[in-house]
């Protein structure tokens, strides 16, 4: 009786990569062939609404290539949306995630695969070196460590979302009801057996970055507070000190007046800097506690994570040696849990 091989299941989120499209197919279809001896592997393409020809080259991919799924969001639910949905959609007994822009190199999938062979059920990518500019390789450098200092989990340094995770993993995330996912810091705070590969990180060779500065600020603030309640003792430490300041200046003046016979002289540049500084810092406190409350507000709404509009699988019953279950293989269309 032939060995049934394993599934590996390649996630590739896409948000207009027409020029990336087919590169990384070809890319990664040359990698898996060195280990089609022993694992079969499908592809899971999550389209978050591309405005340019990247979901009619999807298309025609998936009606040539019989591993290939498309999902086809209804708008652009971002990124990390993207990303969890391709995982809850996976059917393999493992998962890569890759970017479409070829900046991970598909090279180290075949690395991925070994440490899961040897019984590691989170592998992931450690950017040792980025080809960008210093000031944004500063910034995520400090990023990285800020948010392992004020998480209260330990969080790995300079890793992307370019992993793999084995099923149990997945099937344990998929339990996860979180709005605005920040994987890379939920999964690293999931425990199991996990283990890092450093790797240079190549440059983007076509088309642009979708990541606008604010996004890129977007994604660290998700992080952050998906992952530390810091901010919010930060507030309670500083109220605290700025009320024990004001009283006891409070009890001085009045020490002063009544038992020195002082009498400063009115001080109002000092007053308006004191209320300026404490409306600020309301100010600041209120911010940080509507950043909360508004994750716990779009949390209560339950709202799907994603919509997908269509899915393509034109060739499901060739796919794979490996048979799926079908209500495992279409679980949580549109993810419809928080």
């Amino acid at each position: 009786m032939p060995k049934v091989k394993k599934l590996v299941s390649i996630v590739v989120p896409v948000f207009n990569e027409e020029k990336n499209v087919q590169p990384l197919y070809d890319a990664v279809t040359a990698v898996m062939a060195t280990i089609a001896d022993r694992y079969n592997y499908e592809f899971v393409f999550t389209d978050n609404h591309s405005t340019d020809r990247s979901f009619q080259l999807l298309q025609g991919l998936a009606e040539r290539d019989g591993r290939i799924r498309v999902l086809r969001f209804s708008r652009n639910f971002g990124f990390q949306r993207s990303i969890f949905t391709g995982f809850v959609h996976a059917t393999g007994d493992a998962a890569i995630q890759l970017d479409c822009d070829l900046q991970d190199p598909p090279g180290l999938i075949v690395e991925f695969v070994r440490k899961w062979e040897e019984g590691y059920q989170v592998v992931y990518g450690i950017r040792s070196s980025r080809k960008e500019g210093w000031r944004i390789t500063l910034s995520r450098k400090i990023f990285y460590r800020l948010i392992d200092t004020l998480s209260e989990d330990d969080l790995p340094h300079d890793a992307g979302d370019f992993r793999l995770l084995d099923r149990r993993v997945l099937d344990e995330l998929k339990r996860f009801e979180d709005y605005q996912p920040y994987l890379r810091g939920t999964i690293a705070t999931m425990g199991f057996n996990q283990i890092g590969i450093p790797y240079e990180r190549e440059e983007r060779r076509w088309g642009k970055s979708k990541f606008s500065f604010g996004q890129l600020m977007g994604l660290a603030l998700d992080g952050i507070l998906n992952h530390s309640i810091i901010p919010l003792r930060i507030a309670t430490y500083l109220g605290l000190a700025v009320s024990t300041i004001t009283t006891l200046a409070t009890v001085g003046y009045l020490l002063g007046r009544l038992m020195l016979g002082k009498n400063w002289p009115p001080g109002f540049a000092t007053l308006i800097i004191l209320i300026l500084g404490s409306l600020s810092l309301n100010a600041l406190f209120l911010g940080i506690i509507g950043e909360y409350l508004g994750r716990i507000y779009q949390q209560v709404k339950k709202r799907p994570l994603t919509i997908i509009e269509r899915e393509i699988h034109p060739h499901a019953d060739l796919a794979s040696d490996r048979s799926v279950d079908s209500d495992s293989a279409t679980e949580t269309i549109g993810v419809p849990h928080g």
